[in-house]
């Protein structure tokens, strides 16, 4: 017996989950699609949920969710930054140079650019 993912892709499978979470925020919270401006709290944590999927999945994702008017705060392994730059403007990076305690460095995207144009 089958489910009525079989025969998708694994990105056909990520976009149908993310598709699937931005109806159900839609339909929970009475969200408007395509809002521009917004009273209410738009507010979402997405935790590791791009770091195994596909550079296009997570654009589609972020695309449907900012059609919802949501401000995210992503949760994602450095090697996806490049991808959620286009809908990002500042980003936290979390080290622990000494392993006794962790440190948050925040910078604007713009920040985030100039440093990694200058090798730092």
């Amino acid at each position: 017996m089958g489910n009525d993912s079989d025969g998708k892709s694994g990105g056909q499978k990520e976009k149908l989950a993310y598709t699937i979470l931005a109806a159900s925020l839609a339909y929970q919270f009475g969200l408007e699609w395509g809002a521009e401006t917004a009273r209410d709290f738009r507010f979402a944590v997405i935790d590791e949920a791009f770091g195994r999927g596909s550079d296009l999945s997570t654009r589609f994702a972020l695309q449907l969710f900012a059609t919802l008017g949501l401000q995210l705060l992503i949760v994602t392994p450095l090697q996806k930054v490049h991808v959620i730059e286009p809908y990002v403007r500042a980003i936290g990076f979390v080290d622990n140079p000494t392993r006794s305690y962790s440190r948050l460095h925040t910078l604007t995207i713009e920040e985030f650019h100039e440093r990694r144009m200058n090798g730092a």
